[in-house]
């Protein structure tokens, strides 16, 4: 698999927003990535040093329609720690 699709998406909620005075950073990723895949595809993409990567899979929620109900899909997240000589993710500096 290519970096691109391993790293899908960044998440963008306000806890995932807090970490980044830390240079934690959150993405929605691959199913079926390791962490050692996704520690590559940061490092390719960003250009970054990645310390740690935490992983874990985010259960459907159950939706109502009116009368009808389904579950949102599943996905997997992962939630990236860079090390303190890095530099930061360009992406993430605007939304500060």
């Amino acid at each position: 698999m290519t970096a691109h699709e391993i790293i899908l998406r960044p998440v963008i909620t306000e806890k995932s927003m807090s970490g980044i005075a830390n240079k934690v950073y959150t993405f929605r990723v691959a199913q079926n990535a390791t962490k050692v895949d996704i520690k590559n595809a940061v490092e390719e993409l960003f250009g970054v040093k990645v310390c740690k990567v935490n992983t874990l899979h985010v259960r459907g929620h159950l939706r109502r329609q009116g009368r009808g109900q389904g579950l949102t899909p599943a996905w997997k997240k992962a939630i990236v720690s860079l090390t303190e000589e890095s530099k930061t993710i360009e992406f993430f500096d605007g939304m500060l």
